[in-house]
Protein backbone atom coordinates (compact mmCIF):
# COMPACT_ATOMS: atom_id res chain seq x y z
CA UNK A 1 0.00 0.00 0.00
CA UNK A 2 3.04 2.59 0.63
CA UNK A 3 4.23 1.86 -2.89
CA UNK A 4 0.89 2.68 -4.40
CA UNK A 5 0.75 5.55 -2.12
CA UNK A 6 4.67 7.24 -3.28
CA UNK A 7 3.47 6.31 -7.10
CA UNK A 8 0.48 8.32 -6.59
CA UNK A 9 2.51 11.18 -4.63
CA UNK A 10 5.31 11.30 -7.67
CA UNK A 11 2.17 10.73 -10.62
CA UNK A 12 0.67 14.02 -8.84
CA UNK A 13 4.07 16.22 -7.84
CA UNK A 14 5.03 15.47 -11.76
CA UNK A 15 1.87 17.36 -13.30
CA UNK A 16 1.97 19.87 -10.59
CA UNK A 17 3.19 23.11 -12.16
CA UNK A 18 3.86 21.76 -15.60
CA UNK A 19 2.05 24.57 -17.77
CA UNK A 20 -0.67 25.33 -19.91
CA UNK A 21 -3.63 23.33 -19.33
CA UNK A 22 -3.49 21.94 -23.03
CA UNK A 23 0.48 20.67 -22.00
CA UNK A 24 -0.72 19.13 -18.60
CA UNK A 25 -3.47 17.09 -20.45
CA UNK A 26 -1.21 15.68 -23.14
CA UNK A 27 1.00 14.61 -21.02
CA UNK A 28 -1.11 12.84 -18.86
CA UNK A 29 -3.21 11.04 -21.65
CA UNK A 30 0.61 10.10 -22.65
CA UNK A 31 1.41 8.40 -19.28
CA UNK A 32 -2.39 6.64 -19.23
CA UNK A 33 -1.42 5.24 -22.83
CA UNK A 34 2.02 4.21 -21.83
CA UNK A 35 0.49 2.43 -18.30
CA UNK A 36 -2.14 1.08 -20.40
CA UNK A 37 0.91 -0.27 -23.17
CA UNK A 38 2.71 -1.97 -20.42
CA UNK A 39 -0.25 -3.75 -18.92
CA UNK A 40 -1.31 -5.23 -22.19
CA UNK A 41 1.99 -6.19 -22.11
CA UNK A 42 2.90 -7.63 -19.00
CA UNK A 43 -0.81 -9.61 -19.89
CA UNK A 44 0.46 -11.17 -23.26
CA UNK A 45 3.43 -12.17 -21.88
CA UNK A 46 1.86 -14.25 -18.71
CA UNK A 47 -0.37 -15.84 -21.15
CA UNK A 48 2.35 -17.17 -23.35
CA UNK A 49 3.85 -18.58 -20.10
CA UNK A 50 0.81 -20.05 -19.05
CA UNK A 51 -0.24 -21.49 -22.58
CA UNK A 52 3.75 -23.19 -23.01
CA UNK A 53 4.87 -20.92 -26.16
CA UNK A 54 8.24 -21.73 -27.02
CA UNK A 55 10.42 -18.84 -26.52
CA UNK A 56 13.19 -19.79 -29.30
Amino acid sequence: MKNALLIKEIYMEAFKNLGPLFIKSYFKLFSWFCFASFVIMLYAFVFRISTGFAFD
